[in-house]
């Protein structure tokens, strides 16, 4: 039994009363009185509607300790990282990892595995995988349909696996940056029924307008809340919270709680700030999550105030999960599972020829805060016969690595990471989960990407330092060893090595992006224009094909 204020999300009422539970669920709620201002409030917990577990770094269990704390009670999850890696198996995984907690995970089918032909993942889902998945219990959805080309040409695998979505009457998840128009209606009409990749006012309206819910995404690289956050007041029924992708370091300081402060304060009308966060993501997903109402099961939160929404309690099937700051879920540990096979590397192997006349470089231009990137065109700087790395231009070096086999390794160069020496690594890299690298030399990419083979997986930087005139290189290192994406130690330890790991990246070798090793993990990410680069070349999204590195002089 708890007492205080209670917020009703669906007729917009607060009121003090009495919640009588009855093992995991509302039995009763007493109407008592009006609200007491100077007591707590009660209402529905805070859902993710659109998150990637694996970019947290962190195991199901293990993400769920730090999401409690913060009032979040469920998730809808994505396992498309892990489905790339390891198939079905890493589906399967994700869902019996996730069942050790009480936390509520929603997991969806991954649609797009392989994402594309054009990069080496570790496993493919065919269309019969998908129909196996969908028919599991615990899976919610088809996720996140990414190959909107083919849904526009009715590609029949692509029309195969939306079939078998509505056939077991599961929602499909969209993904289809920049599309407007009719194009855009002709996605919607296929049976795509949510957007998380808008990153503009106008194509979130233009999305709205037809019926598409509208994911409002603020991860630890991709920020849309302000230039989406407008249509909560004008879509209410049609817009969602969630985070895409959050490193350990930001979900330890906080999660979709932000967010509602964060719109609350910016003067957006509460009650469709509150159904954003708690009501939309259950009833569209249908999700098996309580909504303060006389037999649903137990889950609520409990904070301080309207105003701070500061957490004192979350409850999930009427057990407190997490109280003034501090998780009641246990701290577990996981079975590892991994596929990792390619041998360490050669710093000539990262070595690019120039040949007279020399033409310009295609450069990727990272943008911080953004997936999208920009394509440049910039002339390169030469040394005995190659094309290297400028510090002093903030023209880096950006290689892809298969981990699944030995092959020759991808080179390109990039803008925006501001690195003056040194190199950071990484084996989460979207979607295929190759080793991304960024670095001022040879020598340190090398290096760099040998740490996270020789942990197979994990998150490394590296620092070029002279002493006694010996040339020294600096290695940290935080080992992934689930699928190369995940640890499973306790996950405000991994939030704490992750800090030092990014302070160092920007303090110490001098990046100046906001989130580094995230904007890291997306430069491979092909499905996301305009220029990326794949373990088998330099690909313009734009055209969705491979484009040489140099242009013709």
């Amino acid at each position: 039994m708890l007492t205080a204020n209670i917020l009703n999300l669906f007729d917009k009422s607060i009121y003090y009363g009495t919640i009588h539970l009855d093992h995991g669920r509302i039995l009763r709620i007493d109407r008592l009185g009006p609200e007491r201002p100077e007591e707590p409030y009660i209402l529905p917990g805070f859902i993710d509607a659109h998150v990637h577990i694996e970019s947290s770094l962190l195991t199901p269990a293990q993400f769920a300790r730090l999401a409690v704390v913060h009032g979040t009670i469920a998730t809808v999850s994505d396992p498309h990282e892990i489905g790339n890696v390891l198939g079905v198996p890493g589906v399967e995984y994700m869902l019996a990892d996730g069942q050790r907690t009480p936390f509520k995970f929603c997991f969806g089918a991954p649609s797009c595995v392989p994402a594309t032909t054009f990069e080496t993942a570790g496993a493919v889902i065919s269309v019969k995988d998908v129909r196996y998945l969908l028919g599991l219990r615990d899976i919610g959805y088809l996720a996140e349909m990414m190959n909107f080309p083919g849904v526009l040409n009715e590609d029949p695998d692509v029309m195969m696996k939306i079939a078998y979505a509505k056939a077991f009457s599961k929602p499909v998840d969209g993904h289809a940056p920049g599309l407007r128009g009719n194009d855009a209606q002709r996605y919607i009409d296929a049976g795509i029924e949510t957007d998380h990749e808008c990153t503009t006012y106008d194509e979130g309206l233009d999305k709205a307008r037809r019926g598409m819910n509208i994911l409002i995404r603020e991860g630890s690289a991709a920020k849309n809340f302000d230039a989406l956050i407008p249509l909560i007041d004008e879509f209410p029924q049609l817009v969602m919270f969630c985070s895409d992708d959050k490193h350990p370091d930001t979900l330890a300081e906080g999660h979709i709680n932000q967010l509602v402060v964060r719109a609350i304060t910016a003067g957006y009308n509460r009650w469709n700030v509150l159904r954003a966060a708690c009501i939309n993501p259950i009833l569209h997903y249908r999700l098996n999550v309580g909504l303060l109402r006389e037999g649903d099961p137990a889950d609520y939160i409990v904070v301080a105030d309207l105003t701070s929404f500061r957490v004192l309690e979350t409850i999930i099937n009427g057990n407190i999960v997490a109280q003034h700051g501090q998780s009641l879920l246990p701290d577990l540990r996981s079975e590892y599972v991994n596929q990792f096979a390619c041998s360490p590397k050669e710093p000539a192997d990262f070595w690019v020829p120039a040949h007279r006349p020399y033409g310009q470089l295609r450069v990727i231009e990272a943008i911080d805060g953004q997936l999208i990137t920009n394509e440049l065109h910039l002339d390169g700087t030469v040394r005995n016969g190659a094309y290297v790395a400028d510090p002093s231009r903030d023209l880096l070096k950006i290689a892809v690595v298969n981990r699944y086999t030995d092959a020759p390794v991808s080179v390109g160069f990039i803008k925006n990471f501001g690195l003056k020496h040194g190199a950071i690594a990484s084996s989460v890299g979207h979607d295929s989960h190759n080793i991304t690298a960024v670095g001022c030399d040879d020598d340190s990419l090398c290096h760099a990407v040998n740490a996270v083979i020789m942990a197979r997986g994990g998150l490394s930087a590296v620092d070029v330092v002279s002493q006694d005139s010996t040339v020294l290189h600096i290695k940290k290192l935080l080992p992934l060893p689930v699928a190369g994406l995940m640890t499973d130690v306790d996950g405000y330890d991994v939030a704490a090595q992750y800090a030092e790991l990014d302070h160092f990246v920007k303090h110490t070798l001098g990046s100046t992006l906001g989130a580094p090793f995230m904007t890291l993990s997306f430069m491979a990410l092909l499905v996301i224009p305009s220029l990326k680069l794949s373990d088998k070349g330099l690909f313009d999204g734009q055209q969705f094909k491979f484009t040489p590195l140099t242009l013709a002089k």
